[in-house]
């Protein structure tokens, strides 16, 4: 059933491995389902992409073990061939634990692991590391191998080869020096596909990779899928179940315009190379209670999708296109425009970036944004890791004494933030505890990425608010791009 590929660190090839099978896999005419251990967004793009199969994120800590186990078992099951790819290092989880690694879901999954070590600058020694691998835990890992990459050689390969001979652990191949196999990346990570334009070509190019040299005859049992869970129910409809919503939390009310028979309410996502951090499950989530996600370009300066309920902003690269997103006032002016008249936005991290006064672009110069909460962004420190939150404060969302998992990765920080209170209280390993994010009767605005299938209450709640919204009118400043952008006051977030 399935493996997991691992290593002992980041940037050692795991994502490298996972594309040339998944690539070899569509080649062949097989149906592989990819999955990603961990709160990434674009190795799953990456792996989406190649595999023609939308890759799913397994993250225990976001959304409860159980999810992981429903999650991997309906959609693995629907395929011909499954992986995993894991995350970081293999016992690299919450701080310095193993929660939430990608040994724990080998773990709970019962997958069998297949270890990339990069041995460019290794021999005997590989030996020595790959059985630390095989024996630390817990939690405990079933080790199926090893594939090799950046081998420079075949006196090299031979090296290596009986290294890994002298610890009984069988070699499944390697991946050599080769140009396609060089992703380019940026600070928060690899390219996403729609800037790889040789994408389609490299592709040709895994495939071939492995069918010359991974030992598939060995790699292709390991990819088995599991087998289907008997009496099992789609995982976004079992999310769903595990939140009865209250009487005011019902799923969208029937508006005057609507027939008998309620069609769903459109919320604008936005969706463009500025903003593309999203998890397929929120989209089906949304579908589900109600609402019709709705693809929207701030950068291409559209307006509003008409007769829009709500607003969801995800995160992303706003500060790569700082100056487009600025130039765009019809979008700008629109996001003002909708958060006066009281329609739902919730935003996190990139999308947060879009609703301030000004950003910082890669040169540091600041481009006007919405102007709907009060600061500016600049380039600052890192900000990265798990966090646990309790929320604070009645908003749009969140209820007081609520608590929720979520993760936190950027590298821009606020500036000129009013100290007038926070959406909730933010913590984590190594990072001390700050109150965070922006909340109101319409707005909620974070730093933090939440998987909603941990938290299903959220998309509950928004649809039920979409419901209670009134459609955002036209107006002039919708079709003139030119116009000025309104401005939310100061006083417009908590």
């Amino acid at each position: 059933m399935a493996c997991l590929i691992a290593a002992p660190s980041s940037s050692s090839g795991k994502t490298l491995l996972s594309l040339c099978l998944a690539a070899w896999a569509r080649r062949s005419g097989r149906q592989l389902q990819p999955f990603k251990v961990g709160p990434d967004y674009l190795d799953p793009q990456l792996l989406s992409r190649v595999s023609g199969h939308t890759c799913r994120n397994l993250d225990p800590l976001l959304c409860g073990p159980e999810w992981v186990e429903r999650c991997f078992h309906w959609h693995g099951s629907r395929a011909d061939l499954a992986l995993v790819e894991g995350v970081m290092g293999l016992f690299d989880g919450r701080g310095p634990s193993s929660e939430g690694s990608s040994a724990a879901v080998a773990a709970q999954l019962a997958l069998p692991v297949v270890l990339v070590v990069e041995a460019s600058r290794q021999a005997g020694s590989l030996a020595a590391l790959v059985r630390g691998f095989r024996d630390h835990g817990p939690p405990p890992v079933t080790l199926a191998g090893v594939v090799l990459n950046r081998v420079g050689s075949e006196r090299h390969h031979a090296l290596l080869s009986e290294a890994l001979e002298s610890i009984a652990v069988p070699l499944l191949g390697v991946l050599p020096h080769h140009p396609s196999l060089e992703l380019p990346s940026r600070h928060l990570g690899l390219l996403p596909p729609g800037e790889l334009h040789d994408l389609e070509q490299r592709q040709e190019q895994w495939a071939e990779l492995a069918a010359r040299h991974l030992d598939l005859a060995r790699l292709e049992p390991l990819l088995a899928p599991p087998n289907p869970q008997a009496g099992a129910e789609d995982p976004i409809h079992w999310c769903l179940s595990q939140h009865r919503p209250s009487p005011p939390e019902q799923a969208p009310e029937q508006g005057p315009e609507q027939g008998p028979e309620q069609a769903p309410l459109p919320v604008a996502i936005a969706s463009d190379a500025a903003f593309h951090f999203r998890y397929p499950e929120a989209g089906e989530l949304l579908a589900a209670v109600g609402l019709e996600p709705v693809a929207w370009s701030p950068l291409a300066d559209e307006a509003l999708p008409v007769g829009c309920r709500a607003v969801l902003l995800p995160g992303g690269y706003p500060e790569l296109h700082a100056a487009q997103l600025a130039a765009s006032r019809r979008s700008l002016g629109e996001l003002a425009r909708a958060a006066a008249a009281g329609l739902p936005l919730v935003a996190e991290c990139g999308g947060l970036l879009l609703l301030g006064e000004q950003l910082a672009d890669g040169d540091g110069m600041l481009q006007p944004m919405a102007g709907v909460l009060p600061f500016r962004a600049r380039k600052g420190a890192l900000s990265l890791g798990y966090r646990e939150v309790k929320a604070t404060t009645s908003g749009l969302l969140v209820r007081p004494g609520e608590h929720f998992c979520g993760h936190e990765f950027h590298r821009w920080q606020l500036e000129s933030v009013a100290s007038t209170g926070g959406l909730w209280q933010l913590e984590g390993w190594g990072t001390p505890t700050r109150s965070e994010g922006w909340t109101a009767p319409n707005v909620h605005a974070s730093w933090l990425h939440l998987h909603w299938a941990g938290c299903p209450v959220i998309p509950s709640r928004l649809a039920a608010a979409a419901g209670r919204a009134a459609p955002l009118p036209t107006s002039a400043a919708s079709s003139n791009p030119t116009s000025p952008s309104p401005r939310f006051s100061r006083n417009a977030g908590s």
